[in-house]
């Protein structure tokens, strides 16, 4: 009965233009922050090295769009594409997208530890979740509204994530959105470089008061960053030029997190990103600006090369759906996924992969099927990949480079027929070459050759996808 009570006061909130939330909210002045902390190169590598020693994240884009899984009153929106923005791509008002989505919104018991399990036997070592997406329904258990999991389906979802995420040993973040098509007094207009469902007609609801909406993003982020435990990563989304930085408050509301959260690593979308890349995304990382983020975020491309000093973190899709879709059967392959893994790292960035949950909280048997592929090849090959650097040497047609300490890893895409495989290490002091693969770590046999360091390997390559030669060296 109070399930079916919330849902019809959203719809009715909705449907008049209101939002439920304390009536102080609008009105009081924001909680004064301390201004961003201070900090020396060596403080900064130190919160920053579980981050760049994990190299592989799991994101999790889910909400009441996932339920919809692609279709609206029955008919396919599209075979590709975010179906997380299905709101905005079929022009629905919050209502009648309450309407629709909430009754196919209905987490099953336990789905968060199938999450935490999965994203463990993966070799991830940390989970980012959607806490609020950009149709400004809330995981968490919000007391400025109720568009939240509590109130719809009597839940905070968005605890029995991060409990189910610390059990298995990750590390948690929250992705958060800026924007919010549900709030009556965010101001589309004013934000006219974002998506809205109603851009380009009037307000339902009359003029918007943007200041009330900067009110509301600052107090729900208080609630994520004080009701939680330890928050090891804020991922924001999302800004445009025009839409950026001063039009959120953005500093202070890092500031906050950091005030907080003292140890939370922050991406910097708070502030302006170029459109998504078709091609290169290192604009990405030569435009990066370490007082608006600790890293930044190419998005479904891998830049060509990395840059010095600069942290950065690949998010991609395994087909080309962020949200759940019925329609979108374009799956990215295991080989193709542990690949870009691999190409990611010898560059020095990492791999946040996302899955798309389905309206009950269950993983597309596809994305259960490529986490388990790439777990088994960390299994033989994950030093390989936790802790180490970008390549020293240009990358190879055949494959890529990664190091660590007195280790160079060989990561070898394409097998050598001839069985000689030649690596620009001769200046090298080598004490042992072997494969990964082997347990008994038996030594290949080596020889310098015209600058290059030749290794004798099997006719056969253990791994048909990625395999590893470890090269121990002085």
């Amino acid at each position: 009965m109070r399930r079916a009570k919330s849902i019809l006061l959203v719809c009715m909130a909705a449907a008049f233009g209101l939002i439920l939330i304390s009536s102080s909210c609008a009105i009081e002045k924001a909680t004064d922050v301390r201004g961003p902390l201070a900090e020396t190169k060596q403080q900064r590598d130190a919160r920053m090295q579980w981050w760049r020693d994990s190299r592989f994240g799991m994101f999790v884009h889910w909400g009441l769009y996932s339920g919809l899984a692609g279709t609206w009153k029955d008919k396919p929106v599209g075979e590709r594409g975010g179906m997380e923005w299905i709101q905005q791509r079929v022009h629905a008002d919050t209502w009648e997208y309450a309407h629709e989505a909430v009754p196919l919104f209905r987490p099953k018991e336990g789905f968060a530890s199938e999450w935490a399990k999965l994203a463990r036997r993966a070799g991830c070592r940390y989970v980012v979740f959607t806490s609020k997406h950009h149709d400004g329904f809330c995981l968490f258990d919000s007391e400025y509204t109720t568009y939240d999991a509590h109130d719809l389906v009597g839940r905070d979802l968005c605890r029995e994530i991060v409990d189910a995420v610390r059990n298995e040993g990750l590390k948690v973040g929250f992705y958060h959105s800026v924007i919010d098509w549900h709030h009556p007094q965010y101001d589309y207009f004013k934000a006219d470089q974002l998506p809205h469902p109603l851009k380009g007609k009037p307000s339902p609801n009359g003029p918007r008061n943007h200041d009330i909406y900067v009110d509301y993003l600052h107090r729900q982020a208080r609630e994520l960053f004080s009701n939680y435990g330890p928050v090891d990563i804020i991922w924001w989304d999302y800004s445009k030029k025009g839409n950026e930085g001063p039009f959120w408050k953005s500093d202070e509301l890092m500031a906050m997190a950091r005030s907080l959260q003292p140890a939370i690593i922050s991406n910097n979308r708070l502030y302006h990103i170029p459109n998504i890349e078709k091609d290169d995304s290192a604009d990405r990382l030569r435009t990066w600006k370490p007082e608006q983020g600790d890293f930044t975020t190419p998005e479904q491309t891998i830049p060509s090369t990395g840059i010095p000093g600069v942290d950065w973190e690949v998010c991609m899709t395994m087909n080309t759906t962020w949200g759940y879709s019925d329609h979108d059967h374009a799956w990215k392959s295991p080989e193709t996924l542990i690949r870009n893994l691999v190409d990611i790292v010898s560059k020095g960035g990492n791999y946040l992969l996302n899955i798309g949950p389905k309206g009950d909280g269950s993983i597309p048997q596809e994305s259960i099927e490529s986490m388990r592929a790439i777990g088994r090849w960390m299994d033989v090959n994950g030093q390989a990949i936790y802790g180490t650097s970008a390549s020293p040497y240009e990358r190879p047609s055949w494959g890529r480079y990664t190091k660590k300490d007195r280790m160079l890893y060989v990561h070898v895409f394409e097998w050598p027929r001839n069985g000689v495989l030649e690596v620009p290490a001769a200046e090298l002091n080598v004490t042992r070459v072997y494969l990964l693969a082997d347990s008994d770590k038996t030594p290949l046999k080596t020889e310098k050759k015209s600058g290059a360091l030749a290794i004798h390997v099997p006719r056969e390559a253990p791994d048909d996808i990625v395999s590893v030669i470890a090269i121990e060296h002085k």
